[in-house]
């Protein structure tokens, strides 16, 4: 039985084109970049190349790019270090409700340390009021941090606008880009965006490094100490096959862009239109026009999301109920509960996220599967018995 992948929201499969540009330096170009014998000089050399082309999708500066394990620790290094070093400003964080872990966690943490945070909602598409936005800056605000697109829903939120609010108001304006990077042209100067965080892994780079933007003039602390690596921001020997790995992932995705979200587009459309007109009793969560082009998430009612992922998985299909950092939860979605779901609805919902790699035969199957689990599930429901009954009185 061959698997197929539908979870790229959580992790994408590493292009051959990207492991090939990295295989010279797991094997032959080991030197630590640090060093000054010719091993390690050319490696800098091709570390500070990797940075200029990132700086040049992201239309930054070079040296406004930091590189990191991942979108968690930019996450954390941002939110942290920006909080703590404008703390004599003030200590009001503004964030949203459907953040990722990564950052609510982090906001979380820092009001354990004093810090102020306002939760900003969101609608039943997803998302943010940017009236609540506005009513909810302090004098002491110094950050907002709101993510470009929704690891779960998929739902983009209007970045432009958040960032001139911020830009109006003096404050600083981080978003975590990770869903976003591969799928959405991102301009950090035409959008306001100060701060930025994205992942590798996301975008058919490989996992373990990201990166960190933070705009020139912007201060924030150190993460992690010990050497003086990136600007003497973020110690640690630079890992040159994954920095390599991912900007030839960036330059590959942006390359294909238009192509790439055409294709996927046109098969997550497919998909939803398949499953609304096979299965009863369901709910589209998130804006249909406002999102990542390969994202669908729908709540199949009377069932439970675990149960159906299960069944799913013994057919070879990998797919998702929720974030995959908090897939280990019994909890609903914080994101689903976000936007005005009932427990009993979250639990029951599905994230269908199709990558490249995807094709219209296997979204046939994962249809013609679904209709009968959930149909079987069903059967097995006292809930649905009891809605049924409802139905024939």
């Amino acid at each position: 039985m061959n698997t197929i992948y539908l979870d790229n929201n959580a992790t994408t499969k590493t292009d051959e084109e990207v492991v090939k540009a990295m295989m010279p330096y797991l094997l032959d170009n080991y030197g630590n970049p640090s060093s000054i014998y010719k091993l390690g000089r050319e490696n800098r050399k091709v570390v500070e190349e990797s940075r200029e082309k990132i700086a040049e999708i992201l239309n930054c500066k070079p040296d406004e790019i930091y590189f990191t394990s991942g979108g968690s620790e930019s996450d954390n290094t941002a939110i942290r270090g920006i909080a703590y070093s404008y703390k004599n400003k003030g200590n009001h964080i503004i964030t949203s409700k459907i953040e990722h872990p990564a950052v609510l966690e982090t906001c979380k943490q820092l009001e354990k340390e004093g810090f102020e945070v306002s939760y900003i909602s969101v609608g039943e598409n997803g998302i943010i009021n940017l009236e609540e936005l506005k009513n909810a800056i302090k004098p002491t605000s110094t950050l907002i941090t709101i993510m470009f697109a929704n690891n779960e829903i998929g739902t983009i939120q209007p970045i432009e606008e958040i960032g001139k609010i911020a830009k109006e108001h003096n404050i600083i304006f981080h978003t975590d880009s990770v869903q976003a990077i591969g799928s959405v042209e991102i301009d950090v100067e035409k959008l306001n965006i100060d701060s930025l965080s994205l992942s590798a892994h996301k975008f058919y780079g490989p996992k373990g490094i990201g990166v960190l933007y933070v705009k020139k003039g912007i201060k924030f602390n150190k993460f992690i100490n010990g050497g003086h690596q990136e600007k003497n921001k973020r110690a640690g020997t630079e890992n040159v096959a994954g920095i390599v790995g991912l900007s030839k992932a960036m330059e590959l995705a942006y390359r294909d862009l238009e192509e790439h979200n055409k294709k996927i587009k046109e098969l997550r459309d497919y998909y939803v239109s398949q499953v609304k007109e096979k299965i009863p009793y369901i709910k589209i969560n998130g804006d249909m026009e406002k999102r990542l082009p390969g994202n669908s998430n729908i709540s199949f009612r009377f069932i439970e999301g675990e149960s159906l992922l299960l069944n799913l998985d013994l057919k070879g299909i990998c797919a998702s109920s929720g974030s995959a950092c908090t897939s280990g939860s019994l909890d609903p979605s914080h994101v689903l509960l976000a936007i005005g779901l009932p427990h009993e609805i979250a639990h029951g919902s599905l994230r269908i996220s199709i990558g490249k790699y995807n094709t219209k035969e296997e979204i046939d199957y994962v249809v013609e599967s679904l209709v009968e689990i959930v149909g079987r599930l069903r059967e097995m429901s006292p809930l649905w018995e009891k809605f049924i009954e409802e139905e024939n009185k």
